[in-house]
């Protein structure tokens, strides 16, 4: 049980040991992690986030205004079928301050189809009243159907059908027509209403675009700001952060010496509190022994008086035994005091020192590299100032103040609006008023027409005498005459509304709205010498010629201000984001600069040397010997000798004699259990410590041996790679620095050249022109004139077949009676003769 105790006792101590190594040496490595903070990688390929594009108003799409477009168009096309007269008006306008010559003859040929359509407007003025008044004078005197006489005839039921269903077609198209014109004209009215706010969000458009090209390009400049102020903080922190990388490539090589110098050390402690154990429980069984060794001695010299009395008969024989009781007790152990003394100047080594020593070189690298920068990155900060500088001027190259000026132009329009809104809504109030006066005249006669058509047959009786018919028919037929006065009482004034309307509408969509669809308007604009002053091209201070034209295309497609003005022309924009001149300064500076970490070793010779003497030392702790020491104290057996003793006592009949034996037999028996008792227990506790010792010095001699090469390996690394890793990583941290900015040039290209000023807003202001002044009001325009004139072109069959089918419905004065006299032939009679 003790030899089991005395074990358990010692791999606990050893284990503790172990443990408190093994947390020293994690704690080591924590402590290296700690110094050495997480560094993000280099994020020089990030490119700041792209431009927010600015939200426009919708403007509102072409509606149903163009309901009647295709008929519009295609009459329009068939009165005007020339070109875009460009030619022509450049002309005119030469010649504007000149007495007219041949250019009023090409104008005049050019609106041939328009005066055609004028002389046939004029025409259809000056003889609808005169044919109305003529006919009217005409009925007076009885004439032209006004005798109130109907003569009756087989075919007149025929006829009135005949003249009823062409009055219904009529006057079915004339409703279609006038249909058209209530739709047209509320359209118009709807256009012309929503014109002065959509016109609002147009120009509210353009400022959004022109308010947001500054702010994006400030955007683009700003960021080079950002960049700046990143660089200069890196720099600023050039020993974290630079210093870090380094501890990061130094400390795979540091850590194996420090990790193995602490468990050195800790094993160091180990086998000092393993040593004095042992020599503790060798000083206790020592004295246990010489103590053993006095008694045994005195027992045996008892004996031998015993045995050498002449009264002991026999016992001069048995004197053989004494030997047995010569044992030696002196325990020698070879190498111990030697060892004691390496592992004493293990510990004078003081490895704890030597572990702080390294640790302070590890972790004040970054202290290290900050002294030895500071004056190149003082210099590279004004090279950073001067990128700024440069990058700064992208703003003042963009002509800018000319946006400015569009601005302040296009709020002086919003102000006119604000002012000619409420007068426009006037005005279109009553252009709205007097169309639906004209639109109901219309349906005034449509409704005459249809009373007539329906009231004229419900009251016919087609059998009735012409002058007795019924007060039903004779309304519907003054209805039909009704319908023909009003129709020419003001044909011939809306004819003349319909000239107006047509010249107007049919000249604006052919001069300005086909044209501007087509583009030639915008191509004709360009054209040199048209408008004075106007050379976008020259403005701009471009090589080549830019038109209208072009910009509205590239607009069109939501090109950037960059394409549409063509700004390369003018702003060599790779010039002014080429910062590699002052990069390429920062850059010589850093090769300049030479940052080196002091000379450090990490064990010197005389720490090898003693290192190298403990193995030696350890090596000649013989402990085979110390166990034959052991074993042969082990294997005393007192017990044997006492039983001789107590056989002898048994033989001998000297009653003196029988009693020492006897008390000398006891003793020896006695001095055995002690033995047994105290001196076993001692040795199984001495030997387990040489067992902790051995198993100690194994494990140490191989901690020497990875100290001492890891040490040789860290020591190589550091005199041979130590100034390559600090170019290296001192290259790689200033690629990063200067990589921002080689990313930045290329966001600030990518951005000023695709993204900054997408420009469809103002290609909506040409856009607007088309969709709401043409696809609205001038196509609703055009839709009411071609309406209206349907309707005059209309009225005159409509009162032809008005006034003729009048009489067949009107009750007449003077009676006519059909009789349908047959001409009966006799046939005579067949006779037969009497024989």
């Amino acid at each position: 049980m003790g030899l089991s105790e005395n074990m358990r006792s010692w791999t606990w101590g050893s284990s503790t040991g172990a443990l408190r190594a093994g947390v020293g040496v994690m704690l080591l490595g924590l402590s290296l992690a700690q110094s050495v903070p997480p560094q993000s990688s280099c994020s020089a390929a990030v490119a700041p986030q792209s431009l927010t594009q600015p939200q426009y108003q919708n403007i509102a799409q072409d509606t149903s205004a163009g309901f009647i477009a295709p008929l519009v168009h295609s009459f329009l096309h068939t009165v005007q079928p020339n070109p875009f007269p460009g030619d022509l008006i450049l002309k005119i306008k030469n010649e504007i301050s000149k007495v007219p010559s041949e250019s009023t003859k090409e104008v005049l040929m050019y609106e041939i189809g328009f005066l055609v359509c004028v002389a046939i407007g004029i025409s259809y003025i000056v003889l609808m009243p005169i044919v109305g008044l003529f006919l009217a004078c005409c009925r007076c005197c009885g004439n032209c159907g006004g005798n109130m006489y109907q003569k009756q005839s087989s075919s007149i039921h025929c006829r009135r059908r005949t003249l009823y269903w062409s009055a219904f077609i009529t006057t079915v198209i004339i409703l279609a027509g006038n249909v058209c014109m209530f739709k047209s004209n509320e359209d118009l009215n709807v256009s012309v209403d929503q014109s002065p706010e959509q016109f609002n969000k147009m120009i509210d458009n353009i400022h959004t675009f022109l308010t947001a090209v500054p702010q994006q390009i400030n955007y683009v400049v700003n960021e080079s700001y950002s960049i700046v102020q990143k660089v200069i903080s890196n720099l600023d922190a050039i020993g974290p952060q630079l210093g870090t990388k380094i501890q990061q490539q130094l400390r795979g090589t540091l850590y194996p010496v420090l990790s193995s110098v602490t468990l050195l050390d800790q094993e160091a402690v180990n086998i000092s509190v393993q040593l004095n154990t042992f020599n503790s429980s060798l000083s206790q069984l020592q004295s246990s022994l010489n103590h053993l060794k006095m008694n045994i001695t005195d027992v045996k010299n008892r004996i031998n008086n015993t045995l050498s009395n002449p009264n002991c008969t026999g016992c001069s024989n048995e004197k053989s035994v004494l030997e047995k009781l010569t044992i030696d007790t002196s325990i020698n152990i070879p190498g111990l005091n030697e060892l004691q003394s390496a592992v004493n100047e293990l510990i004078n080594i003081n490895l704890k020192s030597k572990v702080k020593e390294v640790e302070a070189y590890f972790n004040n690298t970054p202290e290290m590299v900050t002294n030895a920068t500071k004056d190149v990155v003082e210099s590279s900060k004004q090279q950073l100032a001067d990128i700024k500088t440069q990058i700064s001027q992208v703003s003042s190259k963009i002509p800018l103040s000319t946006l400015t000026n569009v601005s302040s132009i296009l709020n002086q329009a919003q102000t006119q609006i604000s002012v000619v809104t409420p007068e426009v809504k006037k005005a279109e109030f009553i252009r709205w008023s007097v169309s639906i006066a004209l639109c109901c005249v219309v349906l005034l006669v449509v409704a005459c027409n249809v009373l007539g058509l329906v009231l004229g047959p419900l009251g016919l009786a087609p059998k009735a005498d012409p002058t007795k018919r019924s007060c039903t028919a004779d309304c519907g037929g003054t209805l039909f005459m009704m319908g023909a006065g009003f129709s020419f009482l003001f044909s011939w004034l809306f004819m003349i509304v319909v000239l107006l309307l047509f010249l107007l509408g049919g000249n604006v969509y052919t001069l300005i709205c086909q044209p501007l669809s087509n583009g030639q308007l915008l191509k004709f604009i360009d054209t040199p010498g048209l408008i004075p002053n106007l050379d976008i091209g020259q403005t701009l201070g471009l090589k080549t010629k830019l038109s209208i034209s072009e910009i509205y295309t590239s607009c069109e497609a939501n090109q950037p201000v960059w394409t549409a003005l063509h700004l390369s022309e003018v702003i060599n924009l790779d010039d002014l984001l080429n910062v590699s001149k002052y990069t390429g300064q920062i850059q010589q500076q850093f090769d300049k600069t030479n940052i080196t970490l002091p000379t450090i070793t990490l064990l010197n010779p005389d720490v090898k040397s003693q290192l190298s003497s403990f193995t030696a030392m350890a090596t000649k702790f013989d402990t085979p010997a110390i166990m034959d020491t052991m074993n042969s104290i082990s294997s005393i057996n007192l017990n044997t000798t006492a039983d001789i003793l107590g056989n002898l006592s048994d033989t001998t009949t000297n009653t003196d004699i029988k009693n020492e034996l006897y008390n000398e037999a006891r003793d020896l028996r006695q001095l055995q259990a002690n033995i047994e008792m105290i001196i076993i227990p001692q040795l199984k506790t001495l030997n387990s410590s040489i067992n902790g010792l051995r198993s100690i010095i194994g494990k140490i001699n191989g901690t020497v041996g990875e100290v001492l090469n890891n040490v040789g390996i860290a020591q190589d690394f550091l005199n041979t790679n130590a100034t390559q890793i600090i170019k290296t990583e001192s290259k790689t941290f200033l690629d990063c620095q200067l990589g921002y900015f080689t990313a930045y040039a290329n966001w600030a290209k990518s951005m000023i050249k695709q993204r900054v000023g997408l420009c469809q807003p103002v290609a909506g202001a040409v856009d607007f022109m088309k969709t709401i002044v043409c696809s609205q009001v001038v196509e609703s325009l055009n839709a009411f004139w071609l309406s209206l004139g349907w309707c005059m072109i209309f009225f005159i069959p409509s009162i032809i077949f008005s006034i003729k089918l009048a009489k067949y419905y009107r009750r007449m004065k003077y009676t006519d009676v059909y009789d349908n006299h047959i001409v009966m032939t006799h046939i005579p009679r067949a006779q037969m003769k009497v024989q």
